[in-house]
């Protein structure tokens, strides 16, 4: 069709349609075409409601039961129907579902039953069983629109459906999709449907064609066969060397590492989190007590599914996935092994007291150094012989030994017993390994434990030096794991 050429007829119909050109197609068929866009249309009333709708943004027929306004009488009647009414008069004959509208019918019965996908992107790969999907994955993806800002924040959508998503979760704090099963509350229909398929009826509908792995959600599907089968981590921090499969973690390790960023906090007492599922497990468990997730080989409860499925992988099946290549320890989780790493064979110890000068591996040895030291808390007393102690394991320790006398390590070598297992673990490395690490620079002689060495150089050669000396040694790393 030529848009150059226009119809040179009578005067009065020139005056008739002076407002916009007549366009003539190559059949000799008159369209009405839009004098802002290059949109075009058979009816010069279609032509109208057009402008006055999109052009001028005009929305002049308000529905009497709500605050919603249209800028169509159809689209209001429409909305009436099947919102208000609730009337869904269309029935697909090969499933249940029912439309408000006869053209979503149409679109179901071609798109899902009949799996067709008409619409084919000129650019990439994807194709789509509706048109205006094509269009919103063209302006959005290939050209990158954003043409829907939200006007209480900054954030931009390619979708006006995301925008309002946006807006209510966001700024009106709406959930309005509750779980009949659960307490989680969601403010989409959609991820509800999930949540109840993947967790309560635990469906797993997506397998994957190069392995016996199946899935809940598709995109875990996708970011399996990318990270496991391609080996792909497409996204690397500028800040460190740490490489990422999916956006969302990259992001997520940004905040959480580098910017320290705690945006979830508690509002019944101070703690603060990085994810906020962390604070609903922690709001769950803490303050309200609940441990839902029962293991059906114990009577232990937890308060959370991953730490049963840990529970059962380490304690009753006694598996041990994750091996330390500098050693042959195993540890049943991973994040135990990268804390073995960084604070045995690297010797690293990230957790400083702010009240004195020590410093620790662990962040709950730093937190009890500051109970016991500098508030000398002692909440954990015997009631057979009112002792205190500041920790639950010292208490643990002194019911054992001294009231129940219990030694219940034992070593068959030598038939050695001890109450502890660090203690056990210290014979083995000296006595039986002949671990020596310790030698006196004063004579020849040698020891098993730091400690020693220092006893030793105070007593034979009244060298006070080290006496305040913190027990830094790899024997004491030992000591660490074993606790």
């Amino acid at each position: 069709m030529n848009k150059s050429e226009k119809k040179s007829g009578p005067a009065t119909a020139q005056e008739k349609f002076s407002e916009h050109d007549i366009v003539v197609s190559d059949d000799n068929r008159r369209f009405y075409a839009c004098d802002e866009c290059e949109k075009k249309f058979r009816l010069k009333s279609s032509l109208l409601v057009h402008q006055k709708t999109v052009h001028e943004g005009r929305k002049d027929f308000a529905c009497d039961k709500c605050e919603k306004k249209f800028g169509h009488n159809w689209y209001l009647l429409l909305h009436q129907k099947t919102v208000h009414e609730g009337r869904k008069d269309f029935v697909c004959d090969r499933c249940e579902k029912k439309f408000g509208l006869k053209q979503h019918l149409l679109v179901h019965q071609r798109t899902v039953h009949e799996g067709r996908k008409d619409f084919t992107c000129d650019k990439c790969d994807r194709k789509f069983g509706v048109k205006f999907k094509l269009i919103e994955h063209q302006k959005t993806v290939h050209e990158g629109r954003k043409d829907y800002a939200c006007d209480k924040c900054e954030k931009k959508f390619g979708q006006k459906a995301n925008l309002l998503t946006h807006k209510k979760l966001v700024h009106d704090g709406r959930k309005d999709f509750a779980c009949d099963k659960c307490d989680w509350k969601f403010g989409e229909k959609s991820k509800l449907i999930k949540h109840q398929k993947t967790v309560h009826e635990g469906r797993k509908d997506y397998a994957c064609d190069k392995c016996d792995k199946k899935f809940g959600r598709k995109w875990r599907l996708l970011c399996h066969r990318k990270t496991v089968h391609e080996g792909r981590k497409d996204y690397a921090c500028d800040k460190c060397e740490k490489k990422f499969s999916e956006k969302s973690n990259f992001v997520k390790h940004q905040r959480k590492v580098h910017e320290g960023r705690k945006d979830y906090a508690c509002d019944r007492c101070e703690m603060a989190y990085r994810h906020k599922l962390h604070l609903f497990i922690h709001q769950k468990t803490v303050h309200e007590g609940r441990k839902d997730y029962v293991c059906d080989k114990c009577e232990k409860k937890f308060g959370c599914k991953a730490h049963l499925l840990v529970h059962q992988r380490t304690i009753h099946e006694g598996r041990k996935d994750y091996t330390c290549d500098k050693c042959d320890r195993k540890f049943g989780v991973k994040s135990k092994l990268i804390r073995h790493q960084k604070t045995v064979h690297e010797g690293r110890k990230d957790y400083a007291c702010a009240k004195c000068e020590k410093k620790f591996g662990h962040k709950h040895h730093l937190l009890d150094h500051q109970k016991k030291v500098h508030e000398g808390c002692e909440d954990y007393a015997c009631d057979k012989c009112g002792k205190k102690l500041g920790q639950k394991t010292d208490w643990i320790s002194h019911q054992e030994t001294v009231h129940k006398d219990g030694k219940d390590h034992s070593f068959e070598k030598d038939q050695k017993k001890s109450a502890h297992k660090p203690h056990l673990f210290l014979h083995q490395l000296i006595a039986h390994e002949e671990l020596i690490d310790f030698a006196c620079d004063k004579c020849d002689k040698k020891f098993g434990l730091r400690f020693n060495l220092i006893r030793h150089r105070k007593k034979e050669h009244n060298d006070f030096e080290d006496m305040n000396a913190i027990i830094e040694s790899r024997t004491e790393n030992h000591f660490i794991e074993f606790i």
